[in-house]
């Protein structure tokens, strides 16, 4: 049985342990979970779309993407998301429905103890 390698990505790997460092700190459990499923494969992490953005959120609402967020439905109220990547269309429809794109660090440092996040998967 080949052994687990984990994420090869230096900036990944970083943010990781940044994320289990900010979580352990601050006892926010939102960080440790977060690096738990950016610790997958790349295969099972998560891709969310608008759509389910926009359904699962309210005005002004905070959301955390362990992934990709894809650009499948429509957005009609600004939310600030951070996630691993975004596609180049779901960048363009959140940034024209008033919302903000962060980084996965950028949220981590706004808001150190992970208060009103959710987290999508």
């Amino acid at each position: 049985m080949p052994k687990p390698t984990g994420p090869t990505n230096p900036q990944l790997k970083k943010l990781l342990r940044l994320l289990r460092e900010q979580g352990k700190k601050q006892k926010a459990r939102i960080w440790l979970d977060l690096a738990e499923r950016l610790e997958r494969p790349r295969r099972s992490r998560a891709e969310v779309n608008l759509s389910r953005i926009n359904r699962y959120t309210e005005n002004g609402g905070v959301i955390a993407v362990p992934g990709k967020v894809l650009a499948a439905g429509r957005l009609d109220h600004p939310v600030t998301v951070a996630a691993l990547t975004f596609s180049a269309p779901a960048k363009r429809k959140i940034l024209a429905a008033g919302g903000t794109l962060l980084t996965l660090q950028q949220l981590m440092e706004q808001n150190p103890t992970g208060r009103g996040v959710k987290l999508m998967e």
